[in-house]
């Protein structure tokens, strides 16, 4: 079973996400950050968008998959409700994503709360309990 819940941190809001896999916690997490910047649940996958991404650990492997999504947040409009995940872990960790979803609409998605950024704060990634923990500055 996977979900997300959202941590209330001073001045910060934050995601706590699990699946059966990690993969599913990463989509989970995105989907937690859609949601405080709108109603996800009212996204039409009308699109679609892939990421790629590398690095040498799962922990900076997070933050970059949500900033990379945030960007095209902010860059292209791109409004994404679903997520798939897949990581490769042969000697450089990879992720391969995709995005789905539409072009923002504040009065369809509501105007949630602005996210700045994904950070490191509390950044947890526990792969054993398929669960991971993030921070956004807003």
């Amino acid at each position: 079973m996977s979900g997300f819940e959202l941590i209330e941190h001073t001045a910060d809001v934050g995601v706590r996400a699990w699946g059966d896999t990690i993969e599913e916690a990463f989509e989970e997490a995105a989907l937690g950050m859609f949601s405080i910047m709108g109603d996800a649940s009212k996204a039409d996958e009308v699109g679609e968008v892939e990421v790629m991404l590398e690095s040498e650990e799962l922990g900076e492997l997070l933050v970059d998959w949500l900033s990379e999504l945030l960007y095209l947040f902010d860059a292209e409009r791109a409004f994404l409700c679903r997520f798939d995940v897949r990581i490769e872990k042969k000697g450089k960790l990879k992720l391969t994503g995709k995005a789905y979803g539409e072009e923002y609409k504040p009065e369809k998605h509501g105007m949630g709360t602005e996210i700045k950024a994904v950070t490191y704060h509390i950044l947890e990634v526990n792969e054993e309990k398929k669960e991971v923990r993030v921070l956004f500055d807003i």
